[in-house]
């Protein structure tokens, strides 16, 4: 969420840098409307109740006095119904207000280009060759499939469309990836590892800003202010919320290993074949919570651990800075990284790491003391470390072999237990 004092008092740069994402800016021009109301109203319930005290001052000793003090009883009844009245309209009005600036994305960084969609994006840097083969190489279904190790019939019959069932050596794979991926993160990197809820509460997915906007893309308990979580971002990135902290305790550096619940609501027609987009899939998320100074400087360190482990895979990817109209609702700033995909013969996103500033920080009341003992927001940032199951599909697609055979990357070995290559049994 916006600073609403910022976003009143610089309006103007406010709408100007939301244009750049295609924003509605009808939106701010509500909220200062909104805001000129809320001052008079305030004005108004403050002139009322000094109109109460200074007549209330004037019927104690009027009533000594033996004189009729009716009228002014009255006219103190009159200034309360005032300030209820108009308590009351302040309320509401504060309301409109938040509701308002609640559904407002985060502002841009300045070095985000100004796009209309990915095909804006702007490629930063790269690794790897695309792998050439001497075959017509597959596709990731084709060779789970041919494997007996990928099976999404059987998941339709349990669940329906957009799950699959790994088995076999396919589900040691993402077992091993996962070790992988934490072990790096938590024994090279400084993070802790955390198993938080795979449920939260409406408040939690409204710090994170999923809600109220993106209600359709989650999976909501009946009965219950209970959703599955899209990401493991809004569970970790939750720990601190609603705290007042020491400056001490930062940068906190968490991450997790979580299935993620997605409706794919807008999606129909959109990568139906495959794992590419599930209902259910695995994640290791990492969620850094640090002070503004550190916050540029996380976000790198962030994306180099996502690069890291692509490259001990030896899996060719590009890094890409997203433009205004691709990047996501929370975030000021974003890089993706696009793993290659022999089959589809393109880059397909594998990672994306945001810096969120204090966007989420104000939603979700995460604050610690700064060096003046004053509390400030923090800033959040949260990223794929990596996407388990489309780190499956490169590796099935990069390097598998002719017989249908797929060879297991050497870094990856150790967690698979020594297990070289899958083949069909």
């Amino acid at each position: 969420m916006l600073d609403l004092k910022h976003v009143v008092e610089n309006h103007e740069d406010v709408k100007a840098n939301l244009e750049k994402r295609k924003a509605d800016t009808h939106i701010i021009e509500a909220i200062v409307e909104l805001d000129s109301k809320r001052k008079t109203l305030i004005q108004e319930v403050e002139s009322a109740r000094a109109k109460v005290k200074s007549l209330s001052k004037e019927i104690g000793p009027n009533k000594k006095a033996g004189e009729d003090t009716t009228e002014l009883m009255n006219e103190v009844a009159n200034a309360k119904k005032v300030i209820g009245d108009q308590e009351g309209k302040l309320q509401e009005v504060e309301g409109e207000q938040l509701f308002l600036l609640s559904s407002i994305p985060n502002l841009i960084d300045d070095s985000v280009p100004v796009g209309a969609d990915e095909e804006n994006n702007q490629k930063v840097s790269s690794f790897g060759t695309p792998k050439t083969f001497d075959f017509e190489p597959k596709d990731h279904v084709d060779i789970g499939e041919g494997l007996g190790m990928l099976d999404f019939e059987k998941a339709s019959q349990i669940t329906g469309a957009r799950f699959a069932l790994y088995k076999g050596g396919l589900a040691r794979l993402e077992r091993g990836l996962i070790n992988m991926f934490l072990d790096f993160l938590t024994l090279e990197q400084g993070y802790e590892e955390v198993v938080p809820p795979f449920i939260v509460h409406e408040d939690s997915l409204y710090g994170t800003g999923q809600l109220p906007k993106f209600k359709e893309d989650l999976f909501k308990l009946e009965g219950k202010d209970w959703y599955l979580i899209p990401t493991a971002e809004v569970p970790l990135t939750n720990i601190k919320r609603k705290e007042l902290f020491d400056k001490k305790e930062l940068p906190i550096k968490v991450c997790g290993i979580t299935p993620c619940f997605r409706s794919e609501a807008g999606s129909y027609g959109k990568d139906t074949r495959g794992l590419i987009r599930l209902h259910q899939f695995n994640k290791v998320e990492m969620v850094n919570i640090v002070n503004a100074k550190d916050s540029e400087a996380a976000h790198e360190d962030m994306v180099r651990c996502a690069e890291t482990l692509l490259e001990r895979l030896e899996l060719p990817y590009q890094r890409m800075l997203l433009c205004s109209g691709d990047i996501g609702f929370g975030a000021r700033k974003c890089f993706d990284l696009e793993v290659w995909l022999p089959a589809q013969n393109k880059f397909r996103e594998i990672s994306s790491v945001s810096n969120c500033w204090d966007f989420q920080a104000r939603r979700a009341g995460i604050r610690y003391r700064n060096d003046e003992n004053k509390p400030e927001f923090a800033h959040t940032l949260n990223g794929s470390g990596l996407a388990v199951g489309r780190t499956v599909v490169a590796i099935l697609e990069n390097f598998q072999n002719a017989d249908g055979s797929v060879t297991i990357p050497d870094a990856l070995r150790p967690f698979m237990g020594g297990i070289e290559r899958l083949s069909k049994n």
